[in-house]
């Protein structure tokens, strides 16, 4: 990789990050930097902006996850605010995350709700070590097939998990939490069908689509969830409520409560902690990512970790379940204006208020639709247009992604994510093999060869050093999973400061769907700041898999060599400079 001379001795000034650098919580960072009455203001407004989409999500994942919903409030309300008051993003909203209603489903199932406070708390001390050992820098690694393959499985599994409230089904017996038992059990009760609850349904999600579509601003959830209880109310619709089913939900928060602990206890459920801490680290991670996407902002991985850790052991003592960082909540956060961490802390604070306050009203919420919400987060969260597009870009890529996407829901999440990342290493190891057989006559280091030996040598330009407007950045081998999330941040930082930039790919023998993905975020962005971005040198089928990942014109121009792009930007800069 070849970067300016003004780059490289920036590069060579940058010393080494004391442990208190790292963990400083983004609180402090953006107090330091300057935080005005405005920017409070500002947070206020996003707060309470989350605060009312995180009402009823927060208690449909609960009672989706086995567990009252309550629960998933102690969550939001204490698991929300010590994520962000600790957290390494600015943007991060904490609380309860569907990815894990099947995890915390099957626990509750299998060792009470005891045993799943337990586990969250273990989650934490995991979490908590993983971030001071510093793994969240390898978490990046995991393929981009594999992220994709269990949250479209995730999103499967909640779709039919909540099919019994969406219909009002009545079942002789509990529901089994496994996908097929689940489906046949379900199947044998449809004469048991309430219309009205399926009507309620049915509405509540017309209700939520069509206010994403022609009313993007208004809080769509919370607005059918209170028309469906009004309905349900003055026409006495027989359906299931929350007073009906949990007979509603406390006016206050309880006091914290170390978790039952005993060796027998903590044993059983460790596997249950390993994989709580797993995809919290995995889905807090994801949506700090994109919320750096969004905002041009950097996130310390190890810090949230240390957060997010913190943050679940404060839910547990709560009687709260598991905490991760949220995407959906935290891209609210940052379309509603927020400034920095106070904002995900007041969405808190609003929360309590609201249980404070609105509490007793909570009972007449129907179940449907909640299920409905549940319904329309596990349709978003699918990704549906990644996994059609890692469907067609390999076969390789096309094998990992549905290995994860099945064992995620027939066997286990964190059997899938294992297996894929098995699996990804694998299919790297059989594209290098492949590489290197077709590249058998190219030796592994290029040798010395006399000045005068390359017809095609162009004069040196110096020019291209000292432009400051204008970054050549070269890529060398394989552009994998493993170096993506590295390569990344450098382009990222890169795309935030130049006019107009080109990654040279004369030496990058393939690249895999994940490092396509990053080009295509840092492509999306560069093209939403008017920044150039050129692709150069660039083989049939590199070419190929970045088209098929969004990095295509106008995000993205396509050149043969490197002095060709150089030569387009002078040119448009020379033009602009005589019209001007």
């Amino acid at each position: 990789m070849t970067i300016t001379s003004d780059q490289a001795s920036r590069l060579h000034q940058l010393h080494q990050p004391t442990f208190a650098e790292l963990y400083l919580p983004k609180l402090v960072t953006v107090w330091r930097e300057g935080y005005g009455l405005a920017d409070f203001r500002a947070d206020v407004f996003a707060g309470l902006t989350v605060a009312i989409v995180a009402l009823p999500l927060s208690m449909a994942i609960a009672i989706a996850s086995g567990v009252t919903p309550d629960r998933g409030l102690y969550t939001a309300v204490a698991g929300g605010f010590i994520a962000s008051l600790l957290g390494g993003s600015r943007f991060q909203i904490g609380g309860p995350a569907g990815a894990f209603i099947v995890l915390v489903a099957a626990t509750a199932e299998r060792h009470g709700v005891d045993g799943v406070i337990l586990a969250t708390t273990m989650a934490g001390l995991f979490l908590i070590a993983a971030g001071l050992l510093r793994v969240g820098t390898y978490i990046k690694f995991i393929p981009y097939p594999v992220t994709v393959g269990f949250t479209a499985g995730i999103a499967v599994i909640i779709f039919a998990s909540q099919l019994r409230d969406l219909s009002g089904i009545a079942l002789a017996g509990r529901e089994p939490s496994e996908f097929v038992p689940k489906l046949l059990a379900l199947a044998r009760g449809l004469n048991t069908i309430n219309p009205s609850a399926v009507a309620v349904a049915i509405v509540s999600i017309a209700i939520i689509a069509g206010l994403r579509r022609w009313r993007p601003s208004w809080p769509g959830i919370l607005i059918a969830v209170v028309f469906a209880a009004v309905a349900s109310g003055m026409l006495s619709l027989p359906v299931e409520t929350i007073g009906s089913r949990f007979g509603g939900i406390p006016r206050e928060l309880p006091s914290p409560v170390l978790p039952a602990f005993s060796l027998e206890k903590a044993r059983a459920v460790l596997p249950d902690a390993i994989a709580f801490a797993l995809l919290a680290a995995i889905e807090s991670l994801l949506s700090a990512v994109v919320a750096d996407g969004m905002t041009g902002r950097r996130h310390r991985s190890n810090c949230e970790l240390v957060a997010q850790g913190a943050a679940n052991i404060g839910s547990a003592l709560f009687g709260g379940i598991c905490v991760t960082g949220l995407i959906a909540r935290t891209a609210t956060n940052i379309r509603a204006g927020a400034r920095g961490p106070l904002a995900g802390m007041l969405h808190s604070v609003f929360l309590l208020l609201f249980m404070l306050i609105a509490a007793p009203l909570a009972s007449y919420i129907p179940l449907a639709a909640l299920a409905s919400v549940l319904v329309v987060v596990a349709w978003t969260m699918a990704e549906k247009q990644e996994f059609a597009t890692l469907l067609r870009s390999s076969w390789g890529d096309a094998v990992v992604l549905l290995a994860t996407f099945l064992l995620t829901i027939f066997r286990d999440l964190t059997e899938g994510i294992l297996v894929g990342f098995a699996l990804g290493a694998v299919l790297f190891i059989h594209r290098m093999a492949e590489m290197t057989g077709i590249e058998e006559r190219t030796p592994l280091v290029a040798a010395d060869r006399a000045d005068d030996s390359n017809g095609a040598r162009v004069p040196y330009d110096p020019a291209l050093a000292i432009d400051r407007d204008v970054l050549v950045y070269r890529i060398t081998g394989a552009f994998f999973f493993g170096a993506a999330s590295a390569i990344g941040g450098v382009l990222d930082d890169i795309a935030d400061r130049r006019k107009a930039f080109v990654v040279d790919f004369a030496a990058v023998p393939f690249l895999d769907s994940t490092a396509a993905n990053v080009l295509g975020r840092v492509a999306a962005k560069a093209h939403r700041q008017g920044i150039r971005l050129f692709i150069t040198g660039a083989s049939p089928a590199v070419r190929r898999a970045l088209l098929t990942h969004g990095v295509s014109p106008p995000r993205a121009r396509y050149r043969q060599s490197l002095e060709r792009a150089i030569a387009d930007i002078k040119g448009r800069a020379a033009d602009e400079t005589a019209a001007s």
